[in-house]
């Protein structure tokens, strides 16, 4: 087997793994606030969203520093400490005495992990560039999928074991993929040129004055803002839906995840179109195809349909995220890729800290319909921003790289 399609397979099994574990948590930690001492109802929810919230924003600090760091030292070294320092973390938050202690380690989780950015870079290093939108897509459904059935093992082993316990299983199954990366998993030798040092700063301002990763860093916010926006309130706007069924819970849970299913199915399906028609028409594709069909859930009738409606922007959105991330890789000098990789990912915490609370503010003073709107709305000025702004290099020309660095250089 190629080196490069092992690569992938082994980093699509350590990330499905590290997804699981970082969404166990999921159901059951307001519940394990509750058991290190903290019974106010009001408190428990302010402490359950710092709580939460707490690895978005240390990640969004440490993750272009991560990035700048694979660009020198290589990227398999920062997969490997990505993956060892989640399964640390999961340790210490497993022996949290207080609810300060584990606001803190769930802080440290954030500042050391890092993994899908650095598992994002090595893979888009290692593969050849004419397969680089399927790898890429491949490994997001590992990512969508690890998201989606995290928080129901997590509630499954939470009621058979207990809290802490889930754990020290999640940080066992960390060290376990850690060994398997350093055995498998090879890395391209980089030359004196790839280890050329660039720092975060040089990197956000090549992020920020190249214009095509000036357009890709605005729609990765955009975007995941307006994905985050209806997240927190969406069991709300399932309990809206009167049904005399029995099995709501059921039905509930199921259309939650359904969305989820489709992307890890539509994921590898989009990027073989994007290694094969090129990125700029298939993104517009799925931006206004999400866009649409978030705009219709304020006209779906009842659950079941909903349920469709959920299966089918499941599908769309699975075309964007990692083509975004594709076009990052594309338009970065071959020595700077991690580096910009990280900056990307970092873009994605700022928009998934951002969504909620938009959506919580939109929700308040108009009500729940209208975040839709806004998130409709969000999706289609994504989509024209790409079709107006966007000029695409077509990612099989044979001197991409040259045109990439010499643009860089110019600039």
């Amino acid at each position: 087997m190629e080196y490069w399609k092992k690569n992938l397979y082994v980093l699509w099994g350590s990330q499905f793994l590290a997804m699981i574990g970082m969404n166990l948590v999921v159901p059951f930690l307001p519940f394990y606030i509750r058991h290190l001492g903290v019974t106010d109802q009001t408190e428990l929810a302010q402490w359950s969203g710092l709580v939460f919230a707490g690895p978005f924003f240390t990640s969004f600090i440490a993750t272009p520093i991560w990035g700048s760091l694979g660009d020198r030292y290589g990227k398999k070294t920062m997969v490997v400490r990505a993956i060892f320092g989640l399964g640390v973390s999961q340790i210490l938050i497993g022996f949290s005495q207080n609810v300060f202690q584990l606001l803190l380690f769930r802080l440290l989780q954030g500042a050391i992990s890092g993994f899908i950015a650095s598992a994002l870079a090595l893979v888009a290093s290692s593969t050849p560039k004419e397969k680089i939108g399927h790898s890429l897509g491949l490994l997001q459904s590992a990512t969508a999928g690890g998201t989606m059935l995290g928080p129901a093992v997590g509630g499954f082993l939470a009621d058979m074991m207990g809290y802490r316990e889930i754990f020290f299983i999640t940080a066992s199954l960390c060290f376990i993929s850690s060994i398997v990366i350093i055995k498998y998993v090879k890395e391209v030798p980089q030359t004196t040129d790839d280890k050329q040092k660039n720092s975060v700063i040089q990197n956000i301002k090549l992020m920020f004055t190249h214009r095509q990763l000036r357009v890709i860093a605005v729609v990765i916010v955009l975007s995941q803002i307006a994905a985050l926006m209806i997240e927190p309130l969406f069991a709300l706007f399932i309990e809206s839906f009167k049904t005399s069924t029995k099995y709501i819970s059921t039905l509930t849970g199921f259309t939650i995840a359904i969305s989820g299913v489709f992307m890890v199915i539509s994921s590898p399906w989009w990027g073989k179109r994007h290694d094969r028609f090129g990125f700029k028409k298939n993104i517009i594709y799925a931006l206004t195809g999400t866009g649409i069909t978030y705009s219709l859930h304020m006209i779906v009738p009842n659950l079941f349909s909903l349920i469709f409606l959920r299966a089918g922007m499941g599908f769309v959105r699975g075309g964007i995220l990692h083509a975004l991330y594709s076009m990052t890789n594309l338009h970065s000098p071959d020595n700077r890729k991690s580096g910009m990789i990280g900056i990307a990912s970092s873009l994605t915490v700022l928009g998934n800290m951002i969504g909620p609370l938009l959506g919580g503010w939109v929700a308040g003073n108009w009500g729940i319909q209208s975040v839709f709107i806004f998130t409709s709305f969000l999706f289609l000025i994504c989509a024209a921003i790409i079709w107006f702004y966007y000029f695409e290099i077509k990612h099989q020309a044979k001197s991409e790289s040259d045109a990439v660095n010499i643009l860089s250089s110019t600039e």
